[in-house]
């Protein structure tokens, strides 16, 4: 059994040398990744501020259009239609 716990230990020293490196390249590229992407927000934004995108304008001239809030025509539309399904 010492036999076999000898033969083992350069095995298990190269795995965890290959975990590592996997690990640390990992981690690298994540920060290249997340580094790159606030530079390219940076970028984008600086763009945005250059060269701004047109505000389409609504069709008909007008600004907002005015929505009805009362909900009880709709209510009682929902109210008769479940009492004609019975």
């Amino acid at each position: 059994m010492n036999q076999t716990l000898v033969q083992l230990i350069p095995v298990l020293k190269e795995g965890f040398s290959m975990m590592l490196v996997g690990m640390v390249t990992v981690l690298a590229f994540l920060c290249i990744m997340i580094i790159s992407m606030f530079i390219m927000s940076a970028v984008v934004k600086k763009l945005n501020e250059i060269f701004p995108e047109p505000v389409a304008q609504p069709a008909g001239g007008r600004g907002k259009k005015s929505v009805a809030t009362d909900d009880s025509e709709i209510a009682a539309a929902i109210v008769a239609a479940m009492f004609r399904g019975k």
